[in-house]
């Protein structure tokens, strides 16, 4: 039932001591003291925390010296869709109705292949399966056949879904609502973010790919689609916000995930990224944790922090 608040900065010794929370249920506040801070809330959360986390040393947030906390929020792009019908294998009822899911990693500006559109590339992932009916639009919604016909296994079908990779924009951002706060006196989080010229030309790239790809293995009657609601954070792969750097003026933590200028407060998320890549990106937050700890370790041990 604790809300975190912020992380406490002591100007004095020029580092953090500890953590602000709220009680959930009485509202109370409470504070916990620590050496080490790994400040591990998820994308967004954890820059809002660190947004808030305000003093003499940070009075814009801890981190952010040169507005950059915030700011290169990323996303992948699955706003689109291809799907196509299998014609045959009926008699494969028990078995093999739901083959295992397919990825086909990145191609695109890869190695010899050089697109004149737009940078980077998209991975897709795929997956086949029998529809569940036989019922279709304009038959009648009642009645034996009806039930009949629901209980029934209906054609094959395949579907592909590019997973494209968004680029770092500094106007793409999060910031906190200097009015508006929630129940427990934390600032309302307020996102700013789109898809851009770049991610459009890939994903028309990625779904004629896809409709040329599923052509050619047979798909009948091969669509292609865009949701276009969809936006910046429905892909659930946040990225960017406190990102990894040389320096304090253009980043807000250093290669070994520290704060720069707050060498015990360590942030191993994917607020930490630089890229967004094309791939599942939470192995590499637990890749660059595992490293963050044990060089905090290290550091510990040697009086560092």
């Amino acid at each position: 039932h604790s809300v975190v608040h912020s992380i406490i900065y002591d100007d004095t010794k020029g580092k953090a001591i500890g953590v602000r929370v709220i009680d959930a249920n009485t509202k109370e506040t409470i504070e916990y003291f620590s050496k080490v801070i790994f400040l591990n809330a998820g994308t967004v959360n954890t820059t809002a925390i660190l947004l808030n986390s305000k003093s003499n040393t940070f009075q814009e947030g801890l981190g952010n010296e040169s507005d950059v906390l915030g700011r290169y929020l990323m996303d992948h792009d699955f706003r689109g869709h291809a799907r196509g019908r299998i014609e045959g294998y009926e008699d494969s009822y028990y078995n093999g109705h739901r083959p295992t899911g397919l990825y086909m990693p990145r191609f695109r500006n890869y190695k010899n292949d050089k697109q004149q559109g737009f940078l980077r590339g998209y991975a897709y992932q795929l997956g086949a399966g029998r529809g569940a009916g036989n019922w279709r639009p304009g038959d009648p919604k009642i009645g034996t056949d009806f039930k009949d016909k629901l209980t029934e296994f209906g054609s094959w079908g395949m579907g592909m879904g590019p997973m494209g990779e968004q680029l770092p924009y500094a106007e793409n951002r999060i910031t906190l609502n200097k009015e508006q706060t929630d129940d427990w006196g934390v600032p309302l989080i307020e996102v700013d973010a789109e898809f851009k010229d770049n991610e459009n030309v890939m994903l028309e790239d990625a779904l004629n790919s896809a409709a040329e790809m599923m052509e050619a293995f047979g798909c009948k009657d091969v669509s292609t689609s865009i949701d276009p609601k969809w936006n910046v954070g429905l892909g659930i792969h946040e990225m960017g916000t406190a990102r990894m750097g040389h320096s304090p003026k253009d980043s807000v933590l250093n290669k070994f995930n520290q704060v720069h200028n707050a060498k015990n407060v360590f942030v191993t998320d994917g607020a930490c990224m630089t890229s967004s890549a094309c791939q599942n990106p939470s192995l590499t937050y637990m890749a660059i944790t595992a490293r963050a700890s044990n060089y905090a370790i290290d550091e510990l041990k040697k009086g560092n922090l």
